[in-house]
C-alpha cells in the first residue's frame, strides 16, 4: 500500500514513533487508509521516512496493541479500521419516508443536448475499442489528429454531409466548444463576434474566456438575422443546420447573405454545424463551409452523434485559420486526444458509423413524431425544423415558462427553459424540449407529464389565473 504523506517534526518534543503511529492512526480513521491495506514493513517505511527502524516497529507495535492493525505471519501488517468505541458512533439517521424516496430519484431529463445512446450497437462499440487497442501506445502528440481519423472525417462529410473536404483543411479537435474556444484565442483579445440571440450558451462563453467582447444578435424563423449584423466584426458564431435552441434552419438567401458580408468586411463566420446529420424531411441546404470555404471555419462533433466519451471534433478551416490554429496548439501544448479518434476511425472503417447514423435518424424521427403528438393535442405548438433531437414550445411569457418548468420538476420531469438561451435579456420565453438522452422507457414516461403541465398551463391562461 502506497501511505499518504507523512510528516514528523524531527525537533518536537514527542517522540517520532508516538507521531508516526498517531499519523497512521488519523489515516486510518479518515478512511485514506482502509481495511484491508497492507501496510509497508517497517524495514521499507523506515527507509522511506529516514527513521531507524526503531521508531516504525515501535509505531507499528502501538497500532497493534490499539487494534487499528493486525500482523499476519509470513504476509505482514495489515489495515483492520478503528477498534471498537474508537471513534464516536455516527448519528442515527431516520428512515426516508415515501415523499422522500421520490423526492431523491432522478428527474427523467428532458433538456436539449444529450446524444441518443441507447441505439449505439454495443457490440460495435466495442468492436471499436478493441480495434483501437490493438495500435501500440503514442509516443508522441498529433497536433493535426490522426491521418486514420482525419481520412474517416473527410469521408463522413462527404457521404452524409455533401461536402468535399480537403484532407489538408482539416484539423482534429476536442470538439465544438474546444474547436470555438481555441478559435477565440487566435483572434485579436476584445475583438468583436457575433453570436445567435438565443443560442448556445457554452459556445458564448468559449468567446468571452477568450477575452472577445460578443453581441447578441437576434434570430427569427429563417434563422441568423443577417442584416442585424452590426459593423465591425472579427467573426460571426451560428448555427445555420438547426439552430440552437429555437431549431430554424439559416435560409438560402441568408447563407449567401452571410458568405458576401463576410467576404466584404474580412469577418470569419464560424459554422457549428449542430444536428447537421439529422435530418428527417427533406435534403440539407448547401454547408456555409461549400459556399465560402475562404471565409468560413466549419466546426463538427462525434458527440450528438455518438457520445461525449470520445471527446473527438473536426474543424474544416481556410489555410490561414488552421494555421494559427496549429500554432496556438504549438505555443501551449494542447492536443486533441487521440484515442477517441482512433474509435471514431474503427467505427467508420467497419461501417458501423453508417448505420448507426441512420438507426438513429429512424429513432428520432420516431420520437419526435410522439413529442409532437403530444403537444400539440396539449393545445400547443411545436416551432422548428423537422430536424435534430429537440423542438420548442413557445409559451407567451416567463412565467409561464417557470410554471411548466417547476409543474414539471414537481411530477418527475427536468425541462429546459428558454430563458437561460439567452446571452442578453431574454426576449421570448418556451420550452426547449429534448427527446434524445432518456432511454426510450423514460420518455414514454415523460411525455404524458409534459402534455398534462402544459394543458393546464394553457387552462391557466385562458382562466385568467395567476402563475407563480
Amino acid at each position: 500500500m502506497e501511505l499518504p504523506p507523512v510528516l514528523l517534526d524531527r525537533d518536537g518534543e514527542r517522540p517520532l514513533a508516538v507521531q508516526l503511529a498517531d499519523a497512521l492512526r488519523a489515516a486510518t480513521a479518515d478512511g485514506t487508509l482502509r481495511a484491508g491495506d497492507r501496510l509497508p514493513s517497517t524495514r521499507t517505511l523506515a527507509a522511506t521516512l529516514g527513521v531507524s527502524r526503531t521508531v516504525t516497529a515501535a509505531a507499528y507495535d502501538q497500532l497493534l496493541a490499539e487494534g487499528w492493525a493486525v500482523g499476519r505471519r509470513g504476509a505482514g501488517t495489515f489495515v483492520v479500521g478503528a477498534p471498537a468505541g474508537g471513534r464516536p458512533a455516527a448519528a442515527a439517521v431516520p428512515a426516508p419516508t415515501v415523499a422522500g424516496r421520490a423526492a431523491a430519484q432522478q428527474l427523467i431529463d428532458l433538456r436539449a443536448g444529450s446524444p441518443c445512446v441507447e441505439v449505439l450497437d454495443r457490440a460495435a462499440w466495442r468492436r471499436a475499442w478493441r480495434a483501437a487497442a490493438d495500435t501500440p501506445p503514442d509516443a508522441a502528440p498529433d497536433a493535426e489528429g490522426l491521418p486514420a481519423f482525419r481520412a474517416a472525417v473527410v469521408e463522413h462529410l462527404l457521404r452524409h454531409r455533401g461536402l468535399p473536404a480537403d484532407p489538408a483543411a482539416l484539423l482534429a479537435t476536442g470538439g465544438s466548444t474546444g474547436a470555438v474556444a481555441e478559435l477565440a484565442r487566435t483572434l485579436p483579445a476584445g475583438a468583436r463576434v457575433a453570436v445567435e440571440e438565443p443560442g448556445y450558451q457554452r459556445a458564448v462563453e468559449a468567446l468571452r474566456a477568450g477575452g472577445l467582447d460578443v453581441v447578441p444578435v437576434p434570430v427569427d424563423a429563417a434563422g441568423l438575422v443577417v442584416d442585424a449584423l452590426p459593423p465591425g466584426l472579427a467573426a460571426v458564431y451560428c448555427t445555420p443546420a438547426h439552430q440552437y435552441p429555437l431549431g430554424a434552419r439559416l435560409s438560402a438567401a441568408r447563407r449567401m447573405a452571410l458568405v458576401e458580408r463576410a467576404r466584404a468586411e474580412g469577418f470569419l463566420v464560424i459554422e457549428d454545424d449542430y444536428d447537421g446529420e439529422l435530418r428527417y424531411d427533406v435534403a440539407p441546404l448547401p454547408l456555409l463551409v461549400a459556399l465560402g470555404p475562404d471565409v468560413v471555419a466549419h466546426l463538427g462533433t462525434a458527440s450528438k452523434l455518438l457520445t461525449p466519451t470520445l471527446g473527438a471534433g473536426w474543424l474544416v478551416a481556410p489555410p490561414a485559420v488552421r494555421a494559427a490554429v496549429l500554432h496556438l496548439r504549438a505555443r501551449t501544448g494542447a492536443r486533441p486526444a487521440l484515442a477517441g479518434q482512433r474509435v471514431f476511425a474503427a467505427l467508420a472503417a467497419h461501417g458501423d458509423l453508417a448505420r448507426h447514423l441512420r438507426r438513429l435518424r429512424r429513432e428520432l424521427a420516431d420520437r419526435r413524431g410522439a413529442v409532437v403528438a403530444r403537444v400539440t393535442d396539449a393545445g400547443h405548438a411545436v416551432q422548428g425544423e423537422a430536424a435534430g433531437a429537440h423542438v420548442l414550445v413557445p409559451l407567451p411569457d416567463a412565467a409561464a415558462e417557470r410554471a411548466v418548468r417547476k409543474a414539471g420538476a414537481a411530477r418527475g420531469v427536468d425541462l429546459d427553459g428558454l430563458a437561460r438561451h439567452h446571452a442578453g435579456t431574454p426576449g421570448e420565453a418556451g420550452i426547449v424540449l429534448g427527446y434524445a438522452g432518456p432511454a426510450r422507457t423514460e420518455l414514454d414516461r415523460g411525455l404524458p407529464v409534459v402534455g398534462e403541465v402544459l394543458a393546464a398551463e394553457g387552462s391557466s391562461r385562458t382562466s385568467g389565473k395567476p402563475r407563480s
